[in-house]
């Protein structure tokens, strides 16, 4: 190509261009966090079982188990089986998002989809859960791209 063209593609992309270079560009900050996955699993189980324990009673619902988990693409998941399953990486998240989706997986226990009467179940708990999943959308590529720190061999 000659120079011309390369900077007319360029200047035709421009908007794509920009908003692939703020994505990239770290907005949480997380670059500073040293912790290791082994302490984030931890972290986040002692904080998911308390908010669970105390949420399933409230819904009237009761799970087997909590996985705490590695997922590539989701923070949460409920079997039918009643486990409850979480994304370590929550833990780096503000609590009220840690909490809204402790809550979204607990009342798939009543209702296991996403109709109208599931998401009038997490509203009538969480009123603000639009807020919530909207942070998720937003800075949740980036908490997913974190890779934890790895301990040096002694």
């Amino acid at each position: 190509m000659s120079r011309a063209q390369v900077e007319r593609l360029l200047a035709q992309n421009q908007p794509w261009l920009e908003e692939q270079r703020r994505r990239q560009v770290p907005r949480l900050g997380l670059e500073r966090f040293t912790v290791s996955e082994s302490e984030a699993r931890i972290g986040v189980r002692e904080i998911v079982s308390a908010l669970a324990e105390e949420e399933a009673e409230r819904l009237g619902v009761a799970y087997r188990r909590i996985r705490i988990g590695d997922q590539r693409t989701l923070w949460g998941s409920c079997s039918s089986a009643g486990t409850l399953s979480f994304n370590w990486r929550l833990v780096l998240a503000p609590l009220e998002v840690l909490d809204y989706v402790v809550v979204h997986e607990l009342c798939h226990l009543r209702v296991p989809n996403h109709s109208k009467s599931f998401w009038t179940l997490v509203e009538g708990s969480r009123p603000d859960w639009r807020e919530q999943r909207d942070w998720l959308r937003e800075h949740g590529p980036e908490l997913l791209a974190l890779r934890p720190v790895v301990p040096e061999a002694l």
